[in-house]
């Protein structure tokens, strides 16, 4: 407990270090443990208040500061220009992908190194926009630096290019129809850049069944080119749908018949069957018998 007129020292008090020599230079000699502690908690005070203002003021130059060199900083956009609208990166996807989407809509302006270093930027958010702020002040002097970090920084992200061989993985399925099938196909090939068109034709045919129409027609009458292949294929995807539709009209011309003999099935096995054996007009039915000219011993016999 603090002894009577004794003041009371509180952790918040800002000028905790002075006023601990003050109560020092007032008391007597005993009190040198004050000045002892006076002096450990000055160089705490001084640590920590120094390590907050380090920090401060390096947040504040990083924000001030650019990734840029002082040429590009210093050259302003042309008057007329107008930014586009882009798709941002936030850093989750393909940065090639992102790249080639900007170099499409800058493609007016390509030729400004300065205004595509400044522009890109903008087109940067979130987690990518702060990594951009991360890199060295005056790292960047050029586009071509700039796509280069930031390609590398999201290589991760890469989306692997498929190799044509990959089209001879693909399958018609049993249920799939023919239509479908060529869709699926042509998605799976765009997303391969300089596929040959005899490699495409070669691994359409392969996916196909054996004893599918297209396939003998293929063998028999080879095309030259995959637009023909797929011309064949689109011919035959019409008597293909024809003969779905037919399948499933039948089908449901089928079902009235099918629900009348499931009714009538059930009613029978209600009565036990009786149903069936009376006869038109609700008359008992009549038991007939056959008659024998000979005593029934003698046929037993």
């Amino acid at each position: 407990m603090a002894r009577k007129g004794a003041p009371l020292l509180t952790l918040e008090e800002p000028n905790l270090v002075d006023k601990l020599r003050r109560i020092t230079h007032k008391r007597s000699p005993p009190t040198h443990r004050l000045g002892n502690a006076a002096e450990k908690l000055e160089p705490c005070e001084s640590m920590r208040s120094g390590n907050f203002e380090d920090a401060l003021l390096k947040e504040m130059d990083q924000a001030n500061s650019t990734s840029f060199t002082v040429e590009i900083e210093q050259v302003a956009p042309p008057k007329r220009f107008s930014t586009p609208s882009f798709t941002l990166f936030k850093g989750d996807s393909d940065p090639e992908s992102h790249l080639k989407h900007f170099k499409s809509v800058m493609i007016l302006h390509k030729a400004d190194d300065t205004l595509m270093c400044k522009v890109f930027v903008m087109t940067l958010q979130g987690s990518a926009q702060d990594w951009f702020h991360t890199l060295p002040s005056g790292s960047i002097s050029n586009f071509k630096e700039l796509t280069y970090v930031f390609a590398k920084e999201y290589t991760s992200y890469r989306i692997i290019k498929k190799n044509p061989d990959h089209l001879f993985n693909l399958r018609k399925k049993f249920d799939e129809s023919l239509r479908d099938y060529i869709k699926r196909f042509k998605a799976e090939k765009a997303n391969i850049v300089g596929c040959d068109d005899r490699i495409a034709s070669s691994a359409f045919k392969r996916g196909l069944p054996t004893e599918c129409e297209l396939y003998r027609e293929l063998t028999i009458s080879p095309c030259q080119t995959l637009e023909e292949v797929f011309a064949t294929a689109e011919r035959y995807a019409l008597w293909d749908d024809d003969r779905i539709a037919a399948m499933k009209a039948a089908k449901q011309a089928d079902q009235p018949v099918e629900q009348a003999s499931q009714r009538n099935g059930r009613i029978n096995d209600k009565d036990g069957g009786k149903h069936r054996l009376q006869p038109q007009g609700g008359a008992p039915a009549v038991e007939s018998y056959t008659e024998f000219t000979i005593p029934i011993h003698q046929i037993l016999a």
